[in-house]
């Protein structure tokens, strides 16, 4: 839907206003899938995941959510540690912590644990992910490439959906121009145990929220 807040022109139109898209389209612009490993090592640990267009941030990342800390010495004042791996834009690895301030208080802040490859690594050339696969390409290296096993699993899992949705054709579900996506993807996160505060800034000179 078109936010009338959104700073530029295209952000107040939805993706139905655009002249190029059909009348009455029901293409998909944001997707959330809950999967889970039958396995001893996997058990009870949902893989979430989520994409979409036209959403608060531009990023692509793996966030490992850990649980509570049995037993709360701070009385509700503790949030979950993650640990994030970010592929674009920044790359970067880092743990979500939350720490005892220093001295005789008994408060927590939430900091991190850091390694951003920019600042580390600030004479290094960091290539984009399309630029590395043309290399592999001219090398005949197939490193950074699916696996065809993968491949395989992935249509297998994601094909009968996609049936579904050709035949059926059902309605998406609108949310927000530059929003995290529909409440009900929300939802379904907190229905598998993953909580969001949205309370935390990544402190960086980008300023971007995590």
């Amino acid at each position: 839907m078109g936010n009338p807040d959104a700073p530029d022109d295209d952000g107040k139109l939805g993706y139905l206003d655009d002249p190029t898209v059909p009348k009455g389209s029901v293409t998909p612009t944001y997707a959330a899938a809950v999967l889970r490993l039958n396995n001893e090592r996997w058990d009870g640990v949902p893989f979430i995941l989520r994409c979409g267009k036209a959403l608060n941030e531009r990023k692509a990342e793996v966030r490992i959510q850990y649980r509570d800390v049995p037993g709360d010495i701070f009385h509700g004042e503790a949030i979950r540690n993650e640990l994030v791996l970010r592929v674009q834009p920044g790359e970067a690895i880092y743990a979500k912590v939350m720490t005892k301030t220093p001295g005789m208080s008994f408060k927590l802040e939430e900091t991190e644990l850091d390694l951003t490859y920019n600042t580390r690594y600030k004479n290094a050339r960091l290539p984009d992910a399309y630029e590395r696969l043309i290399l592999d390409v001219f090398v005949g290296s197939q490193m950074h490439f699916v696996r065809t096993d993968e491949l395989a699993e992935a249509w297998r899992i994601f094909t009968p959906l996609l049936h579904r949705i050709e035949g059926e054709k059902p309605s998406p579900t609108p949310y927000l121009y530059g929003s995290r996506g529909p409440k009900e993807a929300d939802e379904l996160l907190a229905d598998n145990n993953f909580v969001y505060t949205g309370r935390y800034k990544w402190k960086k000179e980008d300023n971007s929220q995590l």
